[in-house]
């Protein structure tokens, strides 16, 4: 069989949902039997997400090799439940540096190196290569943005070139478009998505489904009037609303044909879907009898997408154990000894997430002393972990100064430094580990009872480190090393036995947590949390 190939846009307005609306699609299709990848084309010139701030770009999302990607590859990993790779994030900047880079090298024999063909060739590269690397019987690839961006032009042409490369009986373009409610009245207007579907036809590009997007039910004479206006059939203008939780989607668009429409598009066999588990989790999701309440204490509190897969993280968790879970989201800042009690006393557990800079330390430290002298659970990510080593060092193992040398040179202690190998690298991303790394964990530690096995592999995004000439002093205070590097010289984990439960973990155990299989320590977490609330 031929590989097919589903390009997914945007229209009229951006944050739509496209990455949902792509990561159900691969749902679907692989419920079906198909092996799908996915892949995201973002059109700005950072050459990744990775030094953006988080206030522009929210959260990082990095894959198993590595790469630092869009938080919507996030959602395409949980959904479909498979590892993508850097190729499955592609950026302007990434193809114009690979194609200046090429012309640097007289790669292209002195020619004018133009957008058509260099820059589109470049991005057709990708697309291929993504179904080359997982020998995938579906590749979706979304372009980010809205269709009339004039940055997304390059991506637009490419794939239109795409489609007539691979055959339109391979290929097929899925349009996400906003139907408009007209304030007032909640009257439905269609013409937006009619004027985004003619700038898409402009261009070349017709769009074989819409996805139209509404919080409302779109009656069939608006689909009826999309069909018409936008040469589809009418079965192929397919409401999408919006759902009461995340994962439902798959489960709505089903329902409303989606998958039938694609596979009769492309000429695949459409087989009964496999959703069984699926809604069971959903189920289990909205049915919960019993809460609680989780403070997760950061610095990015305002924009809850910083911490997008901590929170579905948590959420999964919850499915898991049968409780939904309410996220607190507690400013760091607004954090000290004097008022973490009365801050955080109703809370069932605490989770200090990761992060880069000094800002809010200092409160995330004060709410990790009162997790551990309250005896509330706690779960320290990346920053989180590296907090609760200094908080630690300060109130058990008398080292007042205690801090990391990220934030203070001066200190005498600094329980949290770059390692040896590190010093003086300066570029950006030069003193990262990233992406996935053995661990080794520790007979008789909560940690492993919760993975099952001694040795996992995690995701990494850091640049500090526990430090080993503090290690001895540490243990002996009563701090355990619950996971190191499999030749023991990096500390990866920690606990507190005496701790109803007390975990740091230095990786991002977020990333590979999935709505119908949750992450060990996020499923432990919660249960701990769980037990004591009932």
């Amino acid at each position: 069989m031929s590989t097919k190939y589903i390009f997914v846009t945007g229209g009229v307005v951006s944050g739509l949902g496209k990455g949902i609306a792509a990561a159900s699609l691969g749902r679907l299709l692989k419920a079906r039997g198909y092996k799908v990848t996915i892949q995201k084309f973002d059109p700005y010139l950072n050459v990744d997400p990775g030094t953006m701030s988080p206030y522009q770009h929210g959260e990082v999302f990095v894959t198993e090799d590595g790469a630092e990607t869009d938080l919507d590859l996030g959602h395409y990993e949980r959904f479909i439940d498979e590892n993508l790779t850097v190729h499955s994030s592609v950026t302007s900047g990434k193809v114009y540096w690979n194609v200046l880079n090429r012309e640097r090298s007289g790669d292209y024999l002195g020619g004018t190196v133009q957008v058509i063909p260099h820059i589109t060739d470049e991005i057709k590269r990708h697309i291929y290569l993504a179904g080359e690397e997982t020998g995938a019987d579906v590749v979706i690839t979304e372009v980010g943005g809205t269709v009339g961006d004039i940055e997304s032009q390059p991506f637009l042409e490419a794939i239109r070139q795409a489609a007539v490369e691979v055959g339109r009986e391979n290929s097929l373009f899925l349009h996400v478009s906003l139907i408009v409610s007209i304030p007032g009245t909640g009257e439905l207007k269609s013409k937006p998505t009619q004027h985004s579907a003619k700038e898409l036809l402009s261009l070349g590009i017709q769009p074989d489904v819409i996805l139209c997007r509404s919080d409302y039910d779109i009656p069939k004479d608006v689909r009826d009037k999309i069909a018409l206006f936008c040469n589809i059939p009418t079965e192929n203008a397919i409401p999408n609303r919006t759902a009461p939780i995340l994962y439902e989607v798959p489960l709505m668009l089903e329902a409303e044909g989606l998958g039938r429409v694609v596979c009769k598009r492309l000429g695949l066999p459409d087989r009964t879907p496999d959703l069984t588990g699926w809604r069971a989790m959903v189920d289990r999701a909205k049915n919960a009898k019993n809460r609680v309440k989780i403070a997760m204490v950061g610095k990015y509190m305002n924009l809850h997408d910083a911490y997008l897969s901590v929170a579905e993280a948590l959420h999964h968790g919850g499915i898991e154990n049968d409780v939904m879970v309410d996220i607190d989201w507690v400013d760091s800042e607004q954090i000290t000894d004097g008022n973490a009690a009365q801050r955080l006393r109703d809370c069932d557990g605490i989770l200090v997430p990761g992060g880069f800079g000094a800002r809010g330390a200092e409160g995330m430290i004060a709410a990790i002393r009162y997790a551990r002298e309250h005896s509330v659970p706690f779960f320290g990510i990346c920053l989180g972990m590296q907090m609760a080593v200094v908080e630690f060092a300060r109130q058990v193992s008398g080292m007042a100064d205690a801090n990391s040398s990220e934030f203070d040179l001066t200190t005498h202690h600094p329980v949290i430094d770059l390692m040896p190998d590190q010093v003086g690298i300066t570029a950006k991303g030069g003193t990262m580990r990233l992406g996935a790394c053995p661990c080794h964990l520790t007979p008789g530690t909560r940690t492993l009872a919760a993975y099952g096995e001694d040795l996992i592999r995690e995701r990494h995004r850091h640049r500090y480190e526990f430090s080993n000439t503090f290690r001895e002093e540490l243990q002996t205070s009563g701090l355990t090393l619950a996971g190191t590097s499999p030749d023991g010289r990096l500390v990866e984990i920690v606990e507190l036995q005496n701790h109803p439960w007390f975990v740091g973990v230095q990786f991002h155990p977020e990333f590979k947590s999935r709505p119908n299989k949750a992450h060990p320590l996020f499923r432990e977490f919660i249960r701990a949390a769980k037990k004591g609330r009932i």
